[in-house]
């Protein structure tokens, strides 16, 4: 009912502002217009109020609403109330928790003993605060860039004896796309369960074509938030940036790369693509494919997660440290990522890397930041030098200022686009996934985290970063505070709409 009277508002609004601007209608028809139009603008301010947001993005929604006609309640409908969520996504967020709660009554409270201070402290919020096991029985392996990507990937999905389960927010019917959806075909027509999630706005470009040789073949393929009704129900603005493969329940697949050739280095625009994805194996890939089933039953209808509960044996040799997969988004608890994010940044001893392609991040973690930095805890943040958008360009640059009077390193990545999504802290803590450190990670996407507790691959993400470092550069206050009025007019415009980035 509310959104039925929202979109009616939206009617009528253009209506007012047509009679009193575009008509010829006497005075007091287009004073009427303008009492309707200040009448429904009050109503959405109060409404607004009621929601106890922080004041400052209370303040900025009613200027957006009062400054820009028609537009500004617009933007505010479709990309200002957070809180749709709550109930867009009730029954997801609700039949998760269950499933989650059953699952985790069946696992065995893994000894952490071995774990150092900061990581069983970390272990313990994680605990609490994520419906998902913490797993000592998995190894992990970090793949750099498209090549290592991508090859061990086809590799693992030509191993397929049973099922592929698949999910990417980008999926692009290009020369690599054809190349795994070829592969997913063949192994389709061999016996082998393959499911298919991809989100409906990121693979706008994967054909229906190539859609519908795959469901030919037997490939059960679901798009995530179809955009046929998304329009009048605001779905639309919440997106699956998740990219899992779950293979055989053996090998999983999770990190920041989408199936593209751009992924590869292999677009013009972006050239050199810099970024960092994860295999798993063992108990971790249980956690992984959960979360998938847990979409694929949201997407299909099909109750199938009773299907898949073994887990995979890792010999003990093997084992090594501890890790945890976290799902966050509309369907979990608000907040969880940035969260934990939180929770890792506060609980640096001696260094915090940071490697984000978006930076905008909540005010705690600002504050968790600088706090740390001002402790003598070294802190750097790499952001690639040019991005791929207006908005997120100078959104991220606007929050250099007061985190560098802090003493926080930040660095500009130059060799092309970085776009790994990665936190390293003390040498010892990592997080690897699809999220990054904005709003629309923390808030409006469905995104998935590996957290790596005393894991040899953190040894690897070092040593990526500090290679990463050769071809950065940091940017110095004595050259940040001489950039031209131009360019912090555009940061502050940028900055007004963090809240949706």
């Amino acid at each position: 009912m509310k959104r039925r009277l929202e979109f009616l508002f939206v009617i009528i609004l253009i209506a007012c502002v047509y009679i009193f601007l575009y008509t010829g209608f006497p005075a007091y028809i287009k004073a009427g217009a303008a009492s309707v139009y200040i009448l429904i603008i009050l109503i959405t301010v109060f409404s607004l109020l009621l929601e106890n947001r922080s004041a400052q993005h209370t303040l900025l929604w009613i200027y957006v609403l009062v400054c820009f006609p028609v537009f500004g309640y617009f933007f505010y409908l479709y990309s200002g109330q957070l809180y749709l969520k709550g109930y867009l996504f009730k029954n997801k967020r609700k039949n998760d928790r269950e499933e989650w709660q059953r699952l985790l009554k069946n696992e065995n409270t893994p000894d952490l003993s071995f774990l150092q201070d900061n990581q069983r402290s970390f272990a313990s919020f994680a605990n609490k605060v994520a419906w998902s096991p913490i797993s000592t029985s998995s190894t992990t392996k970090i793949l750099k860039n498209g090549d290592e990507t991508f090859s061990a990937i086809k590799e693992k999905l030509k191993t397929a004896q049973h099922y592929i389960h698949m999910e990417y927010y980008i999926f692009r019917s290009d020369r690599l796309g054809k190349e795994i959806i070829s592969i997913l075909i063949e192994k389709a027509k061999a016996g082998v369960e393959v499911l298919f999630i991809f989100d409906a706005v990121g693979s706008m470009h994967l054909s229906s074509k190539d859609i519908r040789a795959m469901q030919e073949a037997g490939v059960q393929v679901q798009p995530f938030l179809p955009l046929k009704y998304g329009f009048f129900n605001q779905k639309f603005n919440f997106r699956n940036h998740r990219k899992i493969i779950v293979i055989d329940g053996v090998a999983g697949f999770v990190g920041g790369l989408n199936v593209g050739v751009e992924y590869l280095g292999q677009d013009e625009k972006f050239g050199f693509w810099r970024d960092t994805h994860m295999m798993l194996e063992g108990g971790a890939v249980f956690t992984l494919h959960t979360v998938f089933l847990l979409d694929w039953e949201y997407v299909s209808g099909d109750m199938i997660l009773e299907k898949y509960q073994e887990h995979p044996e890792i010999p003990s040799e093997d084992l090594d440290g501890a890790v945890q997969v976290v799902a966050s988004g509309p369907d979990t608890q608000l907040g969880i990522m940035s969260d934990l994010y939180y929770s890792l940044i506060s609980s640096a001893t001696k260094s915090i890397w940071i490697a984000t392609p978006y930076f905008v991040p909540t005010e705690s973690i600002r504050t968790a930041l600088r706090v740390a930095a001002s402790r003598g805890v070294e802190v750097r943040i790499m952001v690639p030098e040019t991005n791929d958008g207006f908005l997120t360009q100078y959104a991220t640059r606007s929050y250099f200022s007061e985190l560098i009077r802090c003493g926080v390193e930040i660095y500009s990545y130059k060799k092309g686009f970085m776009h790994q999504k990665i936190i390293i802290v003390d040498g010892n803590l990592a997080s690897v996934g699809t999220a990054n450190m904005d709003m629309r990670s923390f808030h409006l996407n469905f995104e998935v985290n590996v957290f790596l507790l005393g894991n040899s691959s953190i040894r690897d993400l070092s040593a990526h970063y500090e290679e990463d470092m050769k071809d950065s550069v940091r940017v110095r206050p004595v050259e940040y505070y001489k950039r031209g009025v131009i360019v912090r007019a555009k940061e502050s415009f940028a900055r007004l709409f963090s809240g949706v980035l």
